[in-house]
């Protein structure tokens, strides 16, 4: 072999591992950079767009006539509206109401389904997808099953009265003053079994010495999982809890499904008030400015677990 035949060999070799990791370390991103492109502008774009949108006199169409804090002044308005109640007055109560009653029996339903499939009970790989098939479903599903499920005239009531009892009522699902609790029913039955793999995951994960050490100390199944179990999977609860309540915010489908089209605005939520006023009431503007308000509500729980969570790792 000449020396320009090993002098181009050696280039070969050389050139050959460079574009190889060349072409590792660009692999990757090349194949993220469609989905990075698509979240940036229809995600992040958008929200831009709609907080731009806030600020002007948009009706039907957009604009470009800025008008400032006009609309978010007629909310903060609207917010103290009681007599007749506004709008938004309705929606900010009815999710206090439903957000309260979602969270809370979503993570106290998951947390004791956990604990006693935790238990190694004999059936636990039936019961856990029995458990997790409504997260299957979609929320339109969920709540046109349980809209006829609760309707008095073919549902529970109408079976009851069947069957010989007569006295039983139950027309909550007709009811403007109960139709939230409707909501939360079937939001709860929906996401309580997501809640328990959540939990179920973290409880596997605790070290079983800890537990046998707290058995020969002679603590009870419930002082262990009270003073011992949860407070180990603390973190399951925030994460949860994030989950939860930015599911209890964006609730639309559901509220739609469950109630047939909200009726008088009796569910009304946030979700449904922006849809309303941007679609149906031609107030883009409006619209535009309760979406960008439950956008920051998610981020004010959201920014604070993720902060404490990055200060934990750091640690």
């Amino acid at each position: 072999m000449t020396e320009r035949e090993a002098a181009t060999a050696m280039a070969r070799r050389k050139l050959g591992p460079s574009l190889r990791g060349w072409f590792q370390d660009w692999l990757p991103r090349l194949v993220l950079a469609p989905s990075f492109l698509l979240v940036l502008v229809f995600v992040y774009g958008f929200n831009l767009w709609t907080l731009f949108l806030s600020f002007t006199s948009s009706k039907a169409f957009p604009t470009t006539n800025l008008v400032g804090f006009t609309n978010y002044v007629r909310l903060w308005n609207w917010t103290f509206e009681t007599d007749p109640p506004s709008n938004w007055y309705t929606a900010l109560v009815n999710m206090g109401l439903f957000g309260g009653l979602y969270i809370f029996f979503c993570l106290f339903l998951g947390l004791l389904l956990a604990i006693l499939l935790d238990q190694k009970i004999r059936g636990e790989g039936i019961l856990r997808p029995i458990y997790l098939y409504p997260l299957a479903l979609s929320f339109i599903v969920t709540g046109t099953a349980w809209k006829l499920f609760l309707d008095p005239r073919i549902g529970l009531e109408n079976a009851l009265h069947e069957w010989g009892w007569t006295s039983f009522h139950f027309d909550w699902v007709v009811d403007p003053q109960m139709m939230i609790y409707c909501v939360a029913i079937a939001g709860i039955w929906q996401s309580s079994g997501f809640v328990m793999a959540m939990f179920l995951a973290g409880l596997r994960g605790v070290d079983g010495e800890i537990l046998k050490a707290a058995q020969i100390d002679g603590a009870s199944t419930y002082q262990t999982y009270r003073r011992i179990v949860i407070p180990i999977i603390r973190p399951v609860f925030f994460s949860a809890l994030i989950v939860l309540a930015h599911m209890a915010i964006k609730s639309y489908d559901l509220v739609l499904s469950v109630t047939g089209k909200n009726p008088g605005g009796a569910a009304e939520l946030p979700s449904t008030f922006m849809y309303s006023y941007t679609f149906t009431r031609n107030q883009m503007a409006v619209g535009s400015a309760s979406a960008v308000i439950m956008l920051m509500t998610i981020a004010a729980i959201m920014v604070p677990y993720i902060y404490s969570e990055t200060r934990e790792q750091s640690r």
